[in-house]
C-alpha cells in the first residue's frame, strides 16, 4: 500500500501573492466564472497582507508541491455574542484532490475557530458541487437552507451607497452618513 502523502498547511506570506492569485483563477475556472475575477496582485497584497487586512490565507502543499489555498476571516454572531470564522474560499488543484488536502485545510481552520473561541465555522458551496456537498455532510456540516444569500456589487453597490463606482474604493470611500431616526411614537 502506498504511503499517505505528506500534507503541510501554513499561513500565506506576502511572497505568495502570485501563487494565491493563480489559485483564485483556477477556482474561478472550476466554478465557470473566470470572467468575474478582477483581483490583481496589488489587490491581494493590500487586502491579505496590508496594514488593515481583515482576511487571511492558508496554503496547502502535498508532498512539497503547492496544492491549494483557503481564504478566511472572522465575523461576529450577535446571537452567540462570539466571533465566527467564515471560509470565503477553499480550493485544491485537481491533481491533489482525494488525497486529504481539503479535509486537512478544513480541520486546520476548525482548530483556528476553536482556538479563537468562535461559535461558528461557516462557508458556502455552489448548489451544483455535489461532491463537496456530500463531503461537507460527511464531516457533520449542516446546510443552512432557510437562509437566502443576497449580494450587492459593482454599479448596484455604488448606487445604493450614493457614490459613483469610480468614487468607490478604499482610498476614496466617503465617511458613512449619520442618519437620525425619529423617536418611536
Amino acid at each position: 500500500m502506498d504511503a499517505a502523502p505528506a500534507i503541510a498547511i501554513r499561513a500565506a506570506a506576502v511572497g505568495d501573492v502570485p501563487l494565491i492569485l493563480g489559485f483564485i483563477r483556477e477556482l474561478a475556472i472550476f466554478e465557470k466564472a473566470e470572467h468575474e475575477v478582477t483581483a490583481t496582485e496589488g489587490h491581494i497584497r493590500r487586502t491579505l497582507f496590508g496594514e488593515d487586512a481583515r482576511a487571511r490565507a492558508l496554503l496547502c502543499s502535498v508532498d512539497g508541491t503547492d496544492a491549494g489555498f483557503a481564504v478566511y476571516f472572522f465575523n461576529y454572531s450577535t446571537w452567540q455574542g462570539r466571533p465566527g470564522l467564515y471560509l470565503e474560499d477553499l480550493y485544491v488543484s485537481p491533481a491533489y484532490r482525494d488525497q486529504g488536502a481539503g479535509k486537512a485545510m478544513l480541520q486546520h481552520l476548525a482548530r483556528l475557530a476553536v482556538a479563537n473561541d468562535c461559535g461558528r465555522f461557516e462557508w458556502s458551496v455552489l448548489d451544483w458541487n455535489e461532491p463537496a456537498i456530500q463531503f461537507y455532510r460527511s464531516i457533520g456540516a449542516v446546510a443552512m437552507d432557510e437562509w437566502v444569500r443576497y449580494r450587492l456589487t459593482g454599479d448596484a453597490l455604488a448606487r445604493f451607497a450614493g457614490v459613483s463606482e469610480t468614487e468607490a474604493g478604499p482610498a476614496s470611500a466617503p465617511a458613512p452618513r449619520r442618519t437620525s431616526v425619529p423617536p418611536a411614537g
